[in-house]
């Protein structure tokens, strides 16, 4: 049977940073790579082959300045670029191939291959702003996705849901004040990088299509749950996207050791579940997932695996599961984002 689930590899992006001591290594895509090949994975998805994004595509979202510093760190031993973020050799090629990664993604969902699929790439990318590197990412993979889809298959109208633990900053920053591209953001908060606040939802044409979740720590599989549940889902809904991206960080993971979070595997089905059905209702399916943080190397990998089973129709939640999830509490925090963005959204409920 054939899959309808595209994923993207490449062992390119397992040379960013290697040999360099840091949280965001080149294990963590090792130990999701080797699930891939294990009897429950193995030849149910669609490989597909990145091509490396162009300069003139990185213009899309970043200044030449900065593509051309990230340009200058090719081949150099170490660079640092951000007190966070450094090169090795081989990271600027890393870089071009994660965004032009979820460019073929974005490719095989349009012309048919696949309905939904994952990038599953690095560098990360959602804090990566116009001018300048920050946070692990080197460029902006997401925003460049919804760019490029904007302007190779004429969409019109973008979600982008953010569920890693920090908010994405420079993915809020591209689609501000752009009508077209809806940006949600769970994250935890205030934590780094500052950014997304309740009162953080857009300007100018983008009033209301800014919708940050910002959340103290503890929480977990329900509270998330319910903010795709109540949030997410109607919003998306009254707004109709033509394709759906997640920036899928699983630093929210229970056990995490850069976060505050209690996400297990399970939730992070659940919420994917709920994102499918929207995508259903509003896109015909389509739907890219790519890949951002998550440093609990054992929960990252099932915690990918819990998402990847999803979008192929193999889900590890139970109707138990669901049904906990369905009777569960709606945090307040639910409420106060509904508060301020009904002005935008009068139709909800």
């Amino acid at each position: 049977m054939s899959s309808s689930t595209g994923v993207v590899c490449h062992d390119l992006y397992k040379e960013h940073l290697a040999n360099f001591p840091h949280v965001e290594s080149p294990k963590r895509l090792e130990i999701i790579y080797d699930m891939l090949d294990e009897a429950d994975m193995a030849g149910r998805f669609v490989s597909i082959s990145p091509r490396p994004a162009t300069r003139d595509e990185l213009a899309w979202i970043h200044s030449r300045f900065h593509i051309e510093r990230v340009a200058a760190t090719d081949g150099k031993a170490c660079a640092s670029l951000d007190p966070d973020t450094q090169t090795t050799p081989l990271s600027y090629q890393a870089a071009k191939l994660a965004v032009g990664g979820l460019f073929s993604l974005v490719d095989k969902i349009f012309d048919g291959t696949v309905k939904n699929g994952f990038a599953l790439v690095r560098p990360p990318g959602h804090h990566a702003e116009e001018d300048r590197a920050m946070g692990f990412c080197l460029f902006n993979n997401v925003a460049l996705g919804a760019r490029y889809a904007m302007k190779t298959y004429g969409l019109r109208k973008i979600l982008i849901l953010d569920w890693d633990l920090h908010h994405g900053n420079a993915t809020q920053k591209s689609f501000y004040e752009d009508p077209d591209v809806l940006y949600f953001s769970t994250h935890q908060y205030p934590y780094y990088p500052g950014t997304g606040s309740l009162k953080e939802i857009g300007d100018g044409n983008g009033m209301g299509l800014t919708v940050n979740v910002p959340l103290h720590p503890g929480y977990g599989d329900g509270e998330f749950f319910k903010i795709i549940e109540q949030i997410v889902y109607p919003i998306g809904r009254i707004f109709e996207p033509e394709l759906i991206f997640v920036s899928a960080g699983f630093d929210t993971y229970d056990a995490d050791p850069l976060g505050g979070m209690r996400v297990t595997p399970k939730g992070y089905a659940a919420m994917t579940r709920l994102i499918m059905e929207l995508a259903r209702e509003c896109t015909s399916e389509r739907l890219a997932v790519t890949l951002e943080g998550g440093y609990h190397l054992t929960g990252l990998r099932e915690s990918v695996r819990a998402v990847l089973k999803e979008l192929v129709g193999d889900s590890i939640l139970t109707a138990d599961d669901l049904d906990s999830f369905a009777k569960g509490a709606v945090p307040p925090i639910v409420q106060q984002v509904i508060q301020v963005q009904r002005p935008y959204w009068p139709s909800l409920p």
